[in-house]
C-alpha cells in the first residue's frame, strides 16, 4: 500500500543516488518532506503542511515552488504556495555550511543517508491534518492522510545491516553521526563502543574529535556531531550543542579528518 500525503503525493524513500567512491558517510535520523503554506482567500489555514516526500536525501529547497505548483488541490479549499526557506531545505544549508565545509569536504564527496530513510508525521503536523485537512475529505472526495506518525524507534537490526552495507559500499573513511539516535539506534547495534549519546561520547572525547571504530571488521573515524536543528538553530534547539558546534568549527582547521 502506497502512502499518501495530504492532497494525495505518493511517499517514496530518500537514497543516495551518485554511488561512486566517497570521502565521507553522513547518517541522519530521518528523511524530511516539502512544506507548503496552505492559504484560502488570503488567509493562512496552515503555514507549513508536509505535502510531498524531497526530491532527494538532504535536499536544499530548490525547486519548491515547482514541486507545489504540481499538487492538484481543489479551488474551493485555497492554494498552495512554499513555506518558508526555514522548512525547506535548511538540513541541507547546515550540512554544507556547517560540517562539511569546515572538514574540507563539499557535497559530491559525502554518501548520505538517514537512519529511517522516508518521512514521518510529527505531532504538529498530525494536529494540523486532524484540524484542518481531516474535515474536508468527505466532502470534497479528498484521500485521507496514511503516512505513519514519527516513531521512537527508526533503526532496527536489519535496517542496521542495509546501512552498514550502503557504508562499506561507499568506501568512505570518515562517518559523522548527526544527534543521538544514530549512535544509539545504528552505532550500538555494529560496533563496540562506550557511549549511547553525544553526551557521553563528548564526555569522553570532546566535541568534534574523531575516534578509530570497527565496523564490520574495518577501521573506520567515527565523528558523532549534534543533530542539524541545534547546529542551525532551526526552532527549538539546545543552545549547548549550538555554541559547542561554533567553537569546533572555528578550530576546525587543525581537526585531524581523513
Amino acid at each position: 500500500m502506497a502512502y499518501l500525503f495530504p492532497f494525495g503525493q505518493k511517499l517514496h524513500p530518500l537514497v543516495q543516488q551518485d554511488k561512486s567512491p566517497k570521502k565521507v558517510f553522513v547518517l541522519g535520523v530521518y528523511a524530511s518532506a516539502v512544506h507548503a503554506k496552505w492559504k484560502k482567500d488570503g488567509q493562512i489555514i496552515c503555514q507549513a503542511l508536509a505535502v510531498a516526500s524531497e526530491p532527494c536525501i538532504f535536499w536544499n529547497g530548490k525547486d519548491a515552488k515547482e514541486i507545489i505548483d504540481k499538487i492538484a488541490i481543489p479551488a474551493e479549499l485555497g492554494y498552495l504556495e512554499p513555506a518558508g526557506k526555514q522548512l525547506n531545505g535548511p538540513s541541507a544549508k547546515v550540512l554544507d555550511d556547517n560540517i562539511l565545509k569546515p572538514l574540507g569536504y563539499i557535497r559530491e564527496d559525502a554518501w548520505l543517508c538517514d537512519c529511517l530513510p522516508e518521512t514521518r508525521i510529527n505531532s504538529s503536523q498530525a494536529k494540523v491534518i486532524k484540524e484542518r485537512y481531516n474535515p474536508l475529505i468527505e466532502q470534497y472526495g479528498l484521500n485521507p492522510v496514511t503516512i505513519p506518525n514519527r516513531p521512537t524507534a527508526f533503526c532496527d537490526q536489519k535496517r542496521a545491516e542495509e546501512i552498514t552495507a550502503e557504508l562499506m559500499e561507499s568506501e568512505a573513511g570518515l562517518l559523522i553521526l548527526l544527534g543521538d539516535i544514530p549512535i544509539a539506534q545504528y552505532l550500538k547495534k555494529v560496533a563496540d563502543v562506550p557511549y549511547s549519546t553525544l553526551g557521553e561520547y563528548v564526555d569522553l572525547y570532546g566535541y568534534g574529535k574523531a575516534t578509530n571504530v570497527v565496523i564490520c571488521g574495518k577501521t573506520i573515524k567515527v565523528l558523532p556531531l549534534a543533530h542539524p536543528r541545534q547546529i542551525g538553530a532551526l526552532g527549538a534547539h539546545s543552545e549547548k550543542w549550538f555554541k559547542a558546534h561554533r567553537e569546533w568549527e572555528k578550530k576546525a582547521k587543525t581537526h585531524d579528518a581523513p
